[in-house]
């Protein structure tokens, strides 16, 4: 691969124009070509959204609606179902904290070999791997199914740990997630639908490539992993269902970079720098895009007509400093799920409270509609997706268009 201009660009605008140009294509066409990999500069089967949803740019909300505008529930219902696994995801992952406390443990005591080092260099000799190790550093972005492909790989052929394959694509991907891409990997693995594995098959690869590679030597057995203490599901943390009334210091953070509409505050901060990914330098597509995404937000924001400073980082003392200067006593925050935002936002509370200043979080309907229902496989939240659009009002057309 050689270097290209960014497949995404990092504002509300464009990623409202993108959805417009798929919506039409959210019914059998992407129920058909969506597991089709056929290179960069040629996925029309897909939306491509996944960078603008992962920090809330656009919402789950409007990405539904403007496909129910289209089809029928039935007839989207593989792509409705898809904007649904990113909520089921997030939901197992906060009912169950512990399992990214885990992961971060076990990768700060691992010791990466020579055999590691051959795979991020893409030097495995496997045609699609190395392809993929290469078209994630320079663009931050797989296929969904090749990401699939790559973490079997990873485990099963290569036999390397986990979490080292978790950590390399979640520092590279732009819409890397916490939940999405721990979760994924420990299902490849084994470890999330307990016994279930994903095996990736030279034929397979072969068909949804469109004969772009005939990958040699891949295993063909995929036993599950193991590990020794299971998690069990915790209640979903509490937060407030909407923002407060009176005088409050707005903090944004990339975890989701919608405007709330009907708030005045006296003061909004917004990081200049995002919190870094643990395990390791994060990769400059993902930084560049992160970056101007929050800048697209602060001048989105402007129209609260309330004072903005850019603090340096979502760090404690950097948060505090702003509350101290614009005389904040109450901060509220959109709810950050399990991941390195959410662990910022507690050692923000904690100094704050020393402080006598509160932090409010502020979570989404969407979120607290569907995230108890993630307890268990995805078929517990799969089973009320009809339930959780009406609740939402997101209504679906009564014919199929085409």
């Amino acid at each position: 691969m050689t270097s290209s201009p960014p497949l995404f660009t990092p504002s509300r605008k464009a990623a409202l124009k993108r959805l417009a140009e798929f919506a039409p294509y959210t019914g059998r066409h992407y129920a058909a070509h969506r597991n089709s990999d056929e290179g960069p500069g040629h996925r029309s089967g897909v939306s491509m959204l996944s960078p603008n949803l992962r920090y809330r740019m656009i919402s789950e909300e409007e990405v539904l609606a403007a496909t129910l505008q289209y089809f029928s529930l039935a007839t989207a219902e593989k792509f409705v179902q898809e904007v649904f696994w990113r909520a089921y995801f997030k939901g197992f992952l906060e009912t169950r904290p512990l399992l990214w406390d885990r992961y971060l443990q076990q990768l700060a005591s691992m010791e990466k070999s020579p055999s590691h080092d051959f795979a991020i260099a893409g030097q495995t000799g496997i045609d699609c791997f190395d392809f993929w190790v290469t078209e994630l550093k320079e663009t931050g972005y797989l296929h969904n199914h090749a990401r699939m492909w790559f973490a079997s790989i990873w485990i099963f052929t290569l036999r390397l740990p986990w979490q080292l394959g978790a950590d390399f694509m979640y520092r590279h991907l732009i819409d890397g997630d916490p939940a999405s891409n721990t979760l994924s990997w420990r299902w490849v693995g084994g470890l999330h639908t307990l016994g279930k594995t994903y095996l990736a098959r030279p034929d397979n690869i072969v068909r949804y490539t469109n004969g772009r590679f005939h990958p040699k030597g891949l295993a063909t057995v995929a036993l599950p992993l193991i590990e020794d203490h299971p998690s069990t599901a915790m209640p979903v943390p509490p937060a407030l269902g909407q923002w407060p009334e009176g005088s409050f210091g707005l903090l944004v953070t990339s975890e989701d970079l919608g405007i709330p509409h009907g708030i005045t505050p006296q003061s909004i901060a917004i990081p200049l720098q995002c919190t870094a990914k643990p395990g390791g330098e994060e990769s400059k597509p993902a930084m560049h895009f992160k970056s101007h995404a929050l800048a697209d937000a602060a001048a989105r924001i402007a129209e609260l007509r309330a004072p903005i400073v850019r603090i340096a980082s979502l760090g404690a003392e950097s948060v505090l400093q702003w509350c101290q200067i614009s005389r904040v006593s109450t901060v509220a925050v959109a709810y950050a799920p399990v991941g390195p935002e959410a662990d910022a936002l507690d050692d923000i509370e904690a100094l704050l409270a020393d402080h006598d200043i509160s932090l409010l979080r502020v979570r989404r309907l969407y979120d607290s509609l569907a995230w108890p229902h993630a307890t268990k496989g995805f078929f517990s939240l799969k089973e009320k997706i009809p339930m959780l659009l009406r609740k939402l009002n997101i209504q679906g057309q009564q014919a199929e268009l085409f």
